[in-house]
C-alpha cells in the first residue's frame, strides 16, 4: 500500500515499516449458493516461484518483539523503565483483517491478509480451500497478478 492508503487504513501504524505486508483482499459470491471461506488459504508466490502463507492477524502483533526494558540508574541500583509499546499491537491489525468464515449468495467481504514480505511486480496471489457450502466441494484454485 502507498503511505496515503496506509494511513487511510491503518492510522499511525505502517506495517511495512516492520516487514509486513498488508493486501487488501475482495471477494464477490455472484453463484447462486454460499461459500465456505473457514478453510481458505491465501499465498504469495515471487519471482522465483517461492511461496509466502499469509500470517494470521491475531499473530501479527508478536512479530515485532518489543525487547527487554531498558534499565533506569535508581537510588538502589537500575530498575526497569518503561517498555515501547510494539507498533504492531494496534487494534487496525485485527479490526481491519480479511474474517468471513461465510459468505451467502449474491453478497462480498473484503478485509486485509498480511504476508511477511515485500511485494514485488512479478507476484502472484494464489488462492485455494474455498468450498461451496452445501456439497463441500472445492472451488477453483486462483492466480490473481500483483502489479
Amino acid at each position: 500500500l502507498a503511505d496515503d492508503k496506509q494511513k487511510v487504513a491503518f492510522g499511525k501504524v505502517r506495517p511495512t515499516d516492520w516487514g509486513i505486508s498488508p493486501l487488501l483482499v475482495v471477494i464477490q459470491n455472484d453463484t447462486n449458493g454460499a461459500i465456505r471461506l473457514d478453510r481458505m488459504k491465501m499465498e504469495i508466490s515471487g519471482p522465483d516461484r517461492k511461496t509466502v502463507e499469509a500470517t494470521p492477524a491475531r499473530e501479527v502483533r508478536y512479530l515485532n518483539p518489543v525487547g527487554r526494558p531498558p534499565l533506569i540508574p535508581g537510588p538502589v541500583g537500575p530498575v526497569p523503565g518503561r517498555m515501547k509499546k510494539n507498533p504492531l499491537d494496534a487494534w487496525e491489525i485485527e479490526g481491519r483483517a480479511f474474517a468471513a468464515q461465510m459468505l451467502p449468495a449474491g453478497q462480498s467481504a473484503y478485509g486485509f491478509f498480511y504476508f511477511q514480505t515485500g511485494l514485488h511486480g512479478d507476484s502472484t496471489l494464489l488462492v485455494s480451500g474455498m468450498q461451496e457450502a452445501a456439497s463441500g466441494k472445492e472451488l477453483l484454485f486462483f492466480e490473481i497478478p500483483l502489479r
